[in-house]
Parts: C-alpha cells; sequence; structure tokens
C-alpha cells in the first residue's frame, strides 16, 4: 500500500459553490439531525469532486464546521480512507487493487505497468498532467480481477497488454470504455460460455 500524502502547498479557504451547497443540504436530509455527522462521507465526495479529485485541509476544516464535528475527527476519516485524495491527482486517478485476489491474478504486473507508463512512484503526476496511480484495498470486483479503477469506472479482466491499451488511452486524455477488456458482460463466465456450453 501506497502512503497518504498531504500536499504541502494548502489554500486559504474552501467553501462549498452554490451547486455544492444545495447538494450537501439534500445529503443532510438523509440524516436525523442527531447524527449528521454521518454525512461526513459523502460531503467529502463532494469536496473532493469540486476541487479537482483532491481534497485540501481547509476542506476538511469547513466540513467540520457545516456539521459540528471537530476537524480532527474529519482529517481521521480523509486520512484513513484510500478513496480520498489529500494531494494533487492526475486528470485521471487510476487505482490499482492489489488485495489477494487481483494479485493472484497479475496486479503486480498491473503496477509495473503504471511505473513504466505513468511514474515510477505512486502518488505523482505524469509528465504531461494527465494521470496519476497508486495501489489501493479491495474495490469489490473480485470476479473481474486483475482490476483498476480510473476516477469513478472500472476497467477489468486486464493483462499488461490490455492494462497498457488502457493507460495509454488516458494518457492521450482519449479514454476507452470502460467495463471487461475480455468483453465479459459483467461477472459472467468469458465467452458467454456456461458448463461447457455456449449460449447465444
Amino acid at each position: 500500500m501506497s502512503i497518504k500524502k498531504v500536499h504541502d502547498q494548502q489554500p486559504e479557504s474552501f467553501e462549498f459553490s452554490e451547486e455544492n451547497i444545495e447538494a450537501a443540504n439534500k445529503i443532510l436530509k438523509n440524516y436525523p439531525e442527531k447524527n449528521k455527522k454521518s454525512a461526513v462521507m459523502p460531503l467529502l465526495y463532494l469536496a473532493q469532486k469540486q476541487n479537482n479529485n483532491w481534497i485540501p485541509l481547509a476542506a476538511l476544516k469547513y466540513i467540520g464546521n457545516f456539521l459540528s464535528m471537530p476537524y480532527i475527527n474529519v482529517y481521521e476519516i480523509a486520512t484513513f480512507y484510500t478513496m480520498y485524495n489529500l494531494a494533487p491527482v492526475g486528470k485521471y486517478f487510476i487505482q490499482v487493487c492489489t488485495t489477494s485476489p487481483c494479485l493472484l491474478r497479475g496486479a503486480g504486473q498491473i503496477v509495473k505497468t503504471c511505473q513504466k507508463k505513468i511514474s515510477k512512484n505512486p502518488n505523482e503526476i505524469s509528465e504531461n498532467g494527465m494521470c496519476s496511480w497508486t495501489e489501493v484495498e479491495c474495490l469489490g470486483a473480485c470476479v473481474n480481477a486483475p482490476m483498476i479503477q480510473v476516477n469513478n469506472d472500472y476497467y477489468e479482466d486486464l493483462d499488461t497488454i490490455s492494462a497498457e491499451k488502457v493507460l495509454d488511452s488516458f494518457l492521450e486524455d482519449k479514454p476507452l470504455k470502460p467495463g471487461s477488456s475480455k468483453n465479459r458482460n459483467s461477472s459472467a463466465p468469458e465467452n458467454n460460455k456456461i458448463n461447457g456450453r455456449i449460449d447465444a
């Protein structure tokens, strides 16, 4: 696993846009008043989305005030979960699942491909500013291992060649369609083969 990095250059302030204030208030309606702190995770996601896919410390303070919860509690949540970025990332943020199922099916090669194509180390932005990558824990698509998440999309059933094609498409700012590189329908068997027969 890569270490969570907090960016050393921080903006002085953060606040939700008008649109995101509306979205945040709508999110709060899902929780009883006494449990509004439970909205911290969706609000962190909202802040990240507003701020080019990373969350400055000022946003953590803002969310703490918004939810009447201590800053340190918001900070603990933001630093615990890999889905929150506390430093700038590329336009396309590649998360490589390296948990056991993906690792057993070749995630190590996907990591090497990221090192070759994007940057030697995780959490560094490619020279053209398009991509950055990191290792993450299980993304819940074990049946389609190995896989990566790029921003909000899954690319599954990868090998070195298909991973290179996917990464090249992002480096060129021409993303390939998400899903299985083997044209599987979700987690259906390859080539629609079921119990030795091929369904039309």
